[in-house]
């Protein structure tokens, strides 16, 4: 006889793989993140498609103090989810919205590194930063987000990431770049800044690592982190035509149909 978390995670991993919406999971796997956590590593472990790196969630100081939380969190990110700017994605009723985001591309070397990752030696395994847009939303139907447990038992809510232009990495002062996403369609604009992630999304990156490191995880090859949202995560309010915009760091776009 499987367990519940078993059954839970069967049902997860397969609307997961089939992009089908599924009745909420029992609160007892959300209320606590450590238990979330729990069971979105045994989702994780039962999906063998490839990873292209992983995403920080959870990363607003109001929100970590709102859901009295110490940390945010990580969910792996897999080749499927991971487009380029311009492309679409069908949303539904399960979406929570789209986000704004930094993200690096890391080299493997940090896989074989021994010591941890600290403000001082992190830019070494950075090779690109980029712009990206996060859409986000549940496999299961609920709305809202009522803890970080939430979010992280159901793959850290990510449906799909658009990149952007990456450019070499080099160290700039990422702590207080002006950012925006729009849809000009319904005239809908959002102003954000990249100090509301976690600090900084240097620091977002450096916990990020940390976790992996901790987790002993190892992909043996570039992956990418994205680091959280610049601009909270914004209501889809139409379709169509969304921009995002760093300062610095370019644009990226994708299609809401």
């Amino acid at each position: 006889m499987k367990s519940l978390t078993e059954k839970i995670s069967d049902k997860l991993v397969n609307a997961f793989l089939k992009n089908k919406i599924i009745a909420p999971i029992p609160s007892k796997f959300t209320k606590n993140l450590k238990e979330a956590q729990k069971l979105r590593m045994l989702c994780e472990s039962k999906i063998n498609l490839p990873v292209i790196g992983f995403k920080a969630a959870g990363t607003g100081i109001p929100l970590i103090k709102k859901f009295k939380e110490k940390e945010p969190f990580y969910a792996s990110i897999y080749k499927r989810n991971f487009l380029k700017s311009g492309k679409n994605v069908k949303i539904n009723k399960a979406t929570l919205g789209i986000e704004l985001e930094v993200c690096y591309k890391i080299k493997k070397s940090f896989f074989s590194s021994i010591s941890s990752i600290t403000s001082k030696n992190i830019s070494k395994y950075i090779s690109h930063i980029a712009p990206c847009i996060e859409v986000v939303g549940y496999r299961q139907r609920k709305k809202g987000i009522k803890s970080f447990g939430d979010l992280c038992s159901d793959f850290g809510a990510n449906v799909k990431f658009f990149i952007g232009s990456a450019k070499k990495y080099k160290k700039i002062n990422i702590n207080n770049l002006k950012t925006n996403i729009s849809n000009k369609k319904i005239n809908q604009s959002v102003n954000g800044n990249t100090n509301t992630v976690y600090i900084n999304p240097l620091n977002s990156l450096r916990f990020v690592l940390n976790k992996v490191k901790k987790d002993k995880i190892n992909l043996n090859k570039d992956f990418w982190v994205f680091t959280g949202s610049t601009v909270g995560v914004v209501p889809i309010k139409g379709k169509g035509l969304y921009i995002g915009k760093i300062d610095k760091l370019g644009t990226v776009k994708t299609i809401i149909r």
